[in-house]
């Protein structure tokens, strides 16, 4: 059966499939429109430094053809062959997007979805329809991407734009070519010259790496992407060729900027027009930077000039989007921290520190019992949780405290109560009394964590993590967490007066942790 995914969901292949011989399949519809569905090929900064693997309906396949177009079949609009194994190592991620060619916008489009197929099984399907976007013209459907290992997401990050604002996006260029050129372009291939392994136009079984068979549709009939200002070729020449150039191979010389060129990031002031913009305008210092997962902003120039009219909402707010990778932890921002829940593995977390959640996610009350709230009473480290369960996303912050995952394999760590935003319902908590002398507040109790989760803590302001040495001292105002090796007693200080302490109204109690090295605290800048 296969995996249902939300936007924003993520998963290792291996648990999809043993295989890595792929098929991606995508189905969109709408009426009245013609789609160009693509693959860009990206290297580690998320840039297409390498232009042949830019597969569209020109270029069908990858120098060692690690990345096949296929064409429409098995009830798919457009279909790919991806063998994971064969991808060179300067290929870190491949973004499957979809751009309409012509007149219309994303929200005409019916219900559709991209699919992950190995073996012949269905593996993974993200859907998606028209009421997910407004204006775009295009949309990031899904990656795969290469994090240790091979992973899959569902992106779903539509933006303003066509397939020609897609390749400036990710860094490449849209050159124009002499007419008479066009007509030395090779066709599309026929079903004749399809490779052997594609499944032939007659329903039949799929090969073992295919999908299932199905009806397929008539074929979207394409045109190439053109440079805003040019001429389009008449309706019956074939598609005009394009030219399409990486980051780094190619400058616009100082002072003499080519209109419809695009210059990558760091190119000097004037000599690049980011993604929408009008050519030869430069973009003002606070411009909105690379699209989401894009590891360089495009830079501003030196003089102003008018803002273009494609530089609307969407355009400005680009920078703020939604991050799209991550595990089920993921970082949103310092301040933000997103959990992608499933129905079987709920989390706990600070009640009122939900800010937005998409899906279909239950909150309720986690009470803690009679017991629970005597020993929170009476140790400090009472917590008022929610419950958050379902399928979806959930944002979490409290109060605009910095916030850090600690992922736990197997492992413990203690922290306060007070410091935790939220964690895993599967670890297993205990209040531990620390030895020592009383700190004030009844601060002498700490929280144990222990199993495989994670727990996601907050700070004001940017903690640092200490090694535990064998006279290591912390205020226990500002201590956060520590490694559960490491012993921590309290003491009151023989050396240190109140004007060492930043509240010289307490009692000059401290915390001294003791441990064999790889031991470590974490501290806040900040009284608690």
């Amino acid at each position: 059966m296969a995996r249902e995914f939300q936007r924003g969901h993520k998963a290792k292949i291996s648990d999809l499939t043993a295989g890595t011989d792929l098929y991606v399949g995508v189905q969109i519809s709408g009426p009245g429109l013609t789609f160009d569905i693509s693959c860009f090929g990206l290297d580690a900064d998320e840039r297409l430094s390498d232009d042949r693997y830019f597969i569209f309906f020109n270029q069908p396949k990858s120098p060692e053809d690690s990345i096949q177009l296929l064409g429409a079949q098995s009830g798919d609009t457009e279909s790919f062959r991806v063998t994971l194994d064969r991808i060179p190592s300067q290929i870190q991620k491949l973004s499957f997007t979809a751009t309409i060619d012509g007149g219309g916008q994303m929200s005409q489009i019916a219900p559709g979805y991209l699919r992950i197929v190995a073996g012949g099984e269905e593996v993974a399907r993200y859907s998606f329809d028209g009421s997910e976007f407004s204006t775009e013209r295009a949309v990031m459907l899904g990656d795969l991407y290469l994090k240790d290992v091979w992973r899959f997401a569902a992106v779903g990050q539509g933006f303003d734009g066509g397939l020609d604002a897609l390749l400036k996006n990710f860094g490449g260029e849209v050159a124009e070519e002499e007419p008479e050129a066009a007509s030395q372009q090779p066709a599309i291939p026929a079903q004749s010259q399809a490779p052997a392994f594609a499944p032939p136009a007659q329903p039949a079984p799929a090969p073992s790496f295919g999908a299932p068979s199905a009806p397929a549709p008539a074929p979207s009939v394409h045109t190439a992407p053109t440079v805003a200002g040019t001429t389009p070729a008449a309706p019956a020449a074939p598609p005009s060729p394009q030219t399409f150039t990486p980051p780094g191979q190619t400058f616009t010389p100082p002072g003499a900027p080519p209109a419809g060129q695009f210059a990558p990031p760091g190119a000097p002031a004037g000599q690049f027009t980011p993604p929408g913009a009008v050519a030869g305008q430069f973009a003002p210092p606070g411009a909105p930077g690379a699209f989401p997962g894009q590891a360089q902003p495009f830079g501003g120039g030196t003089q102003l000039a008018p803002v273009p009219p494609e530089a609307n909402v969407r355009v400005v707010l680009t920078k703020y989007a939604e991050a799209p990778v991550g595990d089920r932890w993921t970082e949103q921002n310092p301040n933000l921290v997103r959990a992608t829940l499933t129905k079987d593995a709920p989390i706990l977390a600070k009640q009122g520190s939900m800010v937005a959640y998409q899906g279909d996610i239950d909150f309720a009350h986690k009470g803690s019992g009679l017991l629970g709230k005597l020993t929170g009473a009476l140790t400090g480290q009472g917590m008022s949780l929610m419950r958050c369960t379902g399928n979806g996303e959930v944002f979490l912050a409290d109060e605009a405290s910095r916030v850090f995952v600690i992922r736990l394999q197997g492992e413990q760590i203690y922290t306060s109560a007070q410091g935790v935003l939220a964690f895993d319902e599967s670890l297993e908590t205990e209040v531990r009394r620390i030895e020592g002398a009383g700190l004030p507040g009844g601060g002498f109790f700490s929280m144990l964590f222990s199993g495989t989760g994670a727990v996601v803590v907050k700070t004001r302001g940017v903690p640092v993590v200490l090694p535990v040495g064998a006279a290591t001292y912390v205020d226990g105002n500002a201590v956060i967490a520590w490694s559960a090796g490491a012993q921590a007693v309290t003491t009151t200080s023989l050396r240190l007066r109140r004007s060492g302490y930043a509240r010289q109204t307490t009692e000059a109690v401290n915390l001294q942790f003791r441990g064999a090295p790889g031991n470590f605290v974490v501290v806040q800048p900040f009284e608690v």
